[in-house]
């Protein structure tokens, strides 16, 4: 299949000036793929009266979502530093077909979060498409070319649950997989087409897969930067991962009792947070820029959860929250990545992989955490537990400035 691909391809020199139609469209492949991850957050009820369960019960399934795209980022993710990436991309998102039908047949939970960890490591493809841009963009210009495809990974995470609860209000939890494998269809014909045909470093290809593995790990060891990226990353998409699983029973319980088409179009709202993405990049391309975003994207993060507290008694507090959040979560995000795609440009796909799989690693937990909080003592216990990851994010990214400093007065 890549042999007859390469002849019709587009040739792209090693760093072309992006276009903006390349642009656009790779956060469109990053939008789809990462949606794939999100469609099941809105359906935890459907989940749960399909199976004859509890919310508590279907917790596993978007865990498993979670912690598929975590594996994908360690296991396949490095694949990029050694493998022509457009080939690694095209076969990740043609076996994506294969594991949403698998998801929308499954007859149990078991069997649902199965397909779903399938889903979630394939749909790891938006991280070799986020590398391949930040190498192509020239330095000046990396933190806004990573903001415009960001901007389309916050869509597809937030846009997901609208689709999601919007197919599943008219038809049933099953119509929202058969939707999304048409549409990642249209997204392997998409990538067929435009995807350049890069060049593969010929040092990277006598390294065997073991030791690309090991290389991997040993990023985390060889770059503070990224041990402290690795971890905020993952408390605040914890605490970005909480609010979302535990808005649906919030909004489905007798304080509101609305549908799934309600709960998915709460992401309408959270889309607003793309537009952050390109000031954000903007701003942390300046010379010492990421460090300021990520406080003050760390603070928003906080504030939201304060704007939640109330959010049993109005649904303004809860829209109010929604805007503050997803600007603030972005907004790490692109600091976050500005900062480590610095690092070392042969190892890109090896660093993302590294940042990546700890962020969805602490997605999960947040998920996880969310359900079980919710039954344990409703939306003050889910409020307590997303403030206490963002707040441990931002502590920590306020020591590790501490320390920097500390070392550098030495």
């Amino acid at each position: 299949m890549s042999a007859n691909v390469s002849v019709v391809a587009p040739q792209l020199a090693a760093h072309p000036s992006l276009s903006r139609h390349f642009i656009a469209y790779m956060a469109v492949a990053c939008g789809v793929s990462v949606a794939n991850i999100y469609y099941a957050q809105p359906l935890l009820e459907q989940f749960a009266r399909q199976f004859h369960t509890t919310v508590a019960g279907v917790a596993a399934v978007p865990s498993a979502t979670q912690i598929g795209y975590a594996a994908g980022l360690m296991f396949l993710g490095p694949l990029g530093d050694r493998h022509a990436r457009h080939r690694v991309i095209l076969i990740m998102a043609a076996l994506l077909v294969p594991a949403l039908i698998g998801a929308a047949l499954a007859p149990s939970v078991l069997l649902l979060a199965t397909a779903s960890f399938a889903i979630g490591m394939l749909s790891s493809i938006a991280q070799q498409i986020i590398p391949m841009v930040a190498h192509l963009a020239p330095p000046q210009a990396r933190g806004k070319a990573i903001g415009l495809v960001m901007s389309g990974l916050l869509v597809g995470i937030l846009g997901g649950r609208v689709l999601a609860g919007g197919i599943a209000a008219l038809l049933n939890w099953q119509a929202v997989f058969a939707f999304a494998t048409l549409v990642n269809i249209g997204m392997w014909i998409m990538l067929w087409r435009v995807l350049p045909r890069l060049p593969v470093d010929a040092h990277a290809t006598d390294q065997s897969y073991a030791a690309l593995l090991g290389s991997t790990l040993k990023q985390f060891a060889l770059h503070r930067d990224l041990r402290f990226a690795g971890i905020t990353g993952g408390l605040f998409f914890a605490s970005f991962s909480v609010f979302w699983v535990g808005l649906t029973p919030l909004l489905q319980s007798p304080a509101y009792g609305f549908g799934p088409a309600v709960v998915g179009a709460f992401g309408i709202l959270g889309i607003m947070g793309a537009t952050v993405a390109p000031i954000s990049g903007r701003y942390s391309d300046k010379p010492g820029g990421p460090r300021r975003v990520l406080f003050i994207a760390l603070a928003l993060t906080v504030l939201s959860w304060a704007l939640f507290a109330p959010g049993t008694h109005g649904l303004w507090w809860l829209i109010a929250g929604v805007l503050v959040l997803d600007a603030g979560v972005q907004g790490s995000q692109i600091a976050n990545q500005t900062r480590i795609y610095a690092l070392d440009a042969a190892a890109r796909s090896r660093i993302n992989a590294v940042y990546m799989t700890l962020y969805f690693i602490g997605g999960s937990v947040g998920s996880f955490v969310a359900s079980h909080a919710w039954t344990a003592g409703g939306w003050p216990a889910v409020t307590l537990a997303g403030a206490g990851f963002a707040l441990a994010a931002l502590l920590l990214h306020a020591a590790s400035g501490n320390r920097r400093g500390l070392t550098s007065n030495a």
